[in-house]
């Protein structure tokens, strides 16, 4: 809640402060991402050392959910880009 009031106070500030908060969505967006593909990597290994018989299962649905992470990353990205460089 007091990063997206910071966020509102900064764009109404000038160009500058409302491109940094741009940029800042965007890394926060990115960097989320690579905590969360890290943490799945981490429990998928896990899990398949615990159970190796149920790899094949594990490997698969880390993968799914990986790529569901990349492409909510990417879209965060892109809608954070069209902010800095609408459309006309």
């Amino acid at each position: 809640m007091m990063l997206a009031t910071f966020l509102q106070a900064a764009a109404g500030l000038g160009a500058g402060f409302g491109n940094a908060g741009i940029a800042l969505g965007a890394a926060i967006a990115v960097i989320g991402a690579a905590m969360g593909l890290g943490r799945i990597g981490q429990s998928a290994m896990e899990s398949i050392a615990r159970q190796p018989e149920a790899a094949g299962d594990i490997r698969s649905s880390m993968i799914l959910i990986g790529a569901f992470m990349e492409g909510v990353s990417l879209l965060a990205v892109i809608v954070c880009l069209l902010a800095l460089y609408p459309p006309k």
